[in-house]
């Protein structure tokens, strides 16, 4: 039996022990077995629109350069120059057919090839001239791009599983694909990674922790059906991965009422999807979902917007967090205007959510400091259950299992669930063929 997870089916009860958020040979273990060998988010293909446009980021602990090469095809490069290990590029983003390290002045094409070195006849003519080091494996899906540094890991689409019909939902929102749009929202968090990661598909704690919130809610809209919570599904996707759906139903419950101009239009927007996708799919589309992509990708389609959120480990008790948002690139003025107001007022860092989740996360790591008397979470809402909402835990124990069997070599069975309703499985009739130019 795990040291880290105790799964009873008999009584039932799950509990993971609090150790696996602060000891740092855990956090170890994390950073090899977990990050080395899973398929990691780096950024989205509409982020480069230029031959040449770069952006750097952060992905397990590399530092990475995710550009668009002279061609139009995507590259990644780690961004060290294999002289001396001086970072090439030090701005966040830009456009450039050339990186020339400021340290000794070697230089290189955005397509990773060396181009020049100072003083090349110093090195004689058989010197290999090295070029740029990339990650293992490079892939995306429906414009999403994903790294790993293991060879020999399944292809992204295997690796995906069930997560593969969420990210669909996502990316079918729009006739002509969706785009990042500019801007992010770069916060830290002082607590573990993984409550971040459970805390995004985790209902439970709506009504309670973000109450001003809801009172916004009520005060805009008067009132709020609360059998519009029960329209939801909690659901196992596979390889870790998990999704908190909810019903149609739902989309009424957050947010606050679009104008008159906005409602006319994302009707009018509803109305085309349907023409291509048909009604039961778009219907699906008109819900929200918080969708999990184990390690540490979370994307959330919820309050007008799409939230797509990486959260980066940096110690045991730290984490660092950048969300952006992604929307349709041909949608109208007034819509646009409310997205990214949303995009502030609820997920910002100052926002009306964000900062709730983050005073419970941090306060969730002091508490910790009483492991020894206290040493395990519990995470067993819904195991009684043959059919799981929003407010259980089923998504986060799908995702514990998969940590368990990586860190531990313990593989757990899955859940036995009552089957889905079709209002949760209904089909595109149209779907766009996926996406990848890497």
């Amino acid at each position: 039996m795990s040291e880290y997870v105790i799964d009873d089916r008999e009584m039932p009860r799950f509990r993971v022990s609090r150790r696996a958020m602060v000891d740092p040979e855990v956090f170890a273990k994390e950073r090899d077995l977990v990050f080395n060998h899973t398929w990691l988010y780096l950024g989205h293909e509409s982020e480069l629109r230029k031959k040449g446009d770069f952006k750097t980021r952060t992905v397990a602990g590399r530092p990475l350069i995710f550009a668009r090469d002279t061609k139009g095809a995507l590259k990644v490069w780690v961004n060290s120059c294999p002289h001396r290990g001086a970072m090439l590029c030090r701005e966040p983003s830009g456009n450039a057919r050339f990186m020339t390290c400021f340290y000794h002045g070697w230089s290189f094409g955005i397509d990773g090839r060396m181009v020049s070195m100072p003083g090349d006849e110093a090195y004689g003519p058989d010197f290999e001239r090295p070029g740029l080091a990339a990650p293992a494996q490079v892939d995306s899906y429906r414009g999403f791009v994903f790294v790993t540094f293991d060879p020999d890991l399944e292809d992204l689409r295997s690796y995906l599983a069930g997560a593969t019909e969420y990210l669909d939902l996502v990316a079918d929102q729009s006739l002509v694909g969706m785009e990042i749009l500019e801007g992010s929202h770069e916060y830290s968090v002082k607590a573990n990674w993984k409550l971040l990661v459970e805390n995004s598909v985790d209902g439970y704690h709506a009504v309670s922790t973000h109450q001003r919130y809801f009172e916004m809610v009520l005060a805009a809209r008067g009132s709020v059906d609360p059998s519009m919570l029960g329209a939801s599904r909690s659901i196992d996707l596979g390889n870790g991965h998990a999704v908190i759906a909810g019903a149609p139903a739902t989309e009424g419950l957050f947010g606050r009422p679009l104008s008159e101009e906005g409602a006319q239009e994302r009707e009018q927007r509803h109305a085309a999807l349907r023409e291509r996708h048909g009604k039961g799919w778009v219907d699906r589309m008109q819900g929200n979902r918080n969708l999990v992509i184990f390690p540490n990708l979370v994307i959330v389609d919820l309050v007008m917007g799409v939230v797509v959120r990486k959260i980066d480990p940096v110690s045991p008790d730290y984490m660092e967090v950048t969300a952006w948002e992604l929307a349709p690139p041909d949608e109208g003025d007034e819509l646009r205007k409310q997205r990214l107001d949303n995009f502030l007022t609820f997920w910002g860092p100052g926002g009306l959510a964000s900062p709730d989740d983050v005073e419970a996360l941090e306060t969730c790591q002091v508490g910790f400091g009483g492991v020894r008397e206290l040493p395990w979470s519990d995470i067993s809402r819904g195991m009684n259950k043959e059919v799981t909402t929003t407010s259980d835990e089923l998504q986060m124990r799908a995702w514990w299992r998969r940590w368990n069997a990586i860190i531990t070599g313990e593989v757990l069975p899955p859940e036995p669930k009552a089957p889905l309703e079709e209002l949760f499985t209904s089909p595109s009739r149209a779907q766009e063929p996926e996406s990848s130019s890497v």
